[in-house]
């Protein structure tokens, strides 16, 4: 019996959607809709630091203007991750229980020194620390982040865009953490609970986080799941490379007021390599003849905002 395909939306509200997150969405749900998919929308504010509730509220009335739908998520407070604290603690106590995880006491510094050198084993000074030397730092109080131990294992995902990626676990990305010293959970462990319990069976996002599909992939065999399918996209940069949601200039909050939503999709779909010229068109026309052969795979550069921000023809 073939499994139902669950794709997600799952933006962070660190700040306003630009339009390289703007592609990734739509490439989610051309991707899910053409195979006659459930969409879910997830709100990823795992960082309390960074998660703004201006962001939250306007990232669904983003999706929506630009005509981008989903069948069940956000709102419910079940599909937001500052809510679900109690399934990654659920998930991070079974990988403890397990004997895999070890707290760490490396600065940030210390951590990219490590990073850089060659590696040996887990590569990290605090996982073969004695008994004794830890429980002396935890009575000291310094806090302590919690990593777990990775097999010395070759992981592959056959990615539906970029075809296979091959990671060796135990040298990139080497132990990584499931909890930060502030306590907050971290991203690799939430997405991976999230996805499991949400069924989801394709994850589509940008190209950045095509490495962390590997270590994402067995992490959820490691917690009893079934990994989803994965299909990444190209980026949208600028001279420095990725887009930033700091650059306020390529936000929704500037797009919308410069582009009808049906502008701005026919110029996602041209820069994507969907179109071959300039249209406006709504996400429902894509449909037909979507289809990840037409996606570009190298990065696209950012046009300049004149460009970006002029009025195009409607069918």
């Amino acid at each position: 019996m073939t499994q139902p395909v669950v794709g997600r939306f799952a933006p962070s509200p660190s700040g306003w959607l630009h339009l390289g997150n703007l592609l990734s969405l739509l490439l989610a749900w051309l991707d899910c809709r053409s195979l006659g998919g459930e969409l879910v929308f997830r709100m990823e504010d795992l960082d309390p630091a960074r998660s703004k509730a201006e962001y939250i509220d306007a990232m669904a009335d983003d999706l929506k203007w630009l005509g981008l739908d989903w069948d069940r998520g956000w709102p419910q407070p079940d599909y937001a991750q500052s809510r679900r604290t109690a399934a990654y603690e659920s998930a991070f106590r079974s990988l403890e229980a397990r004997g895999l995880l070890y707290p760490c006491w490396c600065t940030r510094q210390s951590r990219l020194i490590s990073a850089s050198a060659p590696r040996s084993g887990s590569g990290c000074p605090c996982a073969d620390l004695a008994l004794e030397e830890r429980q002396r730092r935890f009575t000291s109080g310094r806090p302590c982040a919690w990593k777990i131990r990775v097999p010395d294992r070759e992981v592959t995902v056959i990615d539906g865009h970029y075809g296979a990626m091959t990671q060796l676990l135990s040298r990139d990305p080497g132990d990584f953490v499931l909890r930060r010293s502030d306590g907050v959970y971290a991203y690799q462990l939430a997405v991976v609970t999230d996805d499991m319990a949400m069924g989801i069976t394709r994850v589509v996002r940008g190209r950045d986080l095509l490495s962390s599909s590997p270590r994402q992939k067995w992490l959820t065999e490691l917690l009893g799941g079934t990994p989803p399918d994965y299909c990444h996209g190209p980026l949208i940069t600028d001279g420095a490379g990725k887009l930033s949601k700091r650059l306020g200039s390529l936000s929704t909050q500037v797009l919308k007021k410069e582009l009808k939503p049906q502008e701005l999709t026919g110029k996602l779909a041209f820069l994507s390599g969907l179109l071959d010229r300039e249209e406006a068109v709504s996400p429902r026309e894509l449909l037909p003849g979507f289809s990840w052969d037409r996606v570009r795979k190298e990065d696209i550069p950012c046009p300049p905002p004149e460009e970006l921000l002029r009025p195009i023809p409607f069918r």
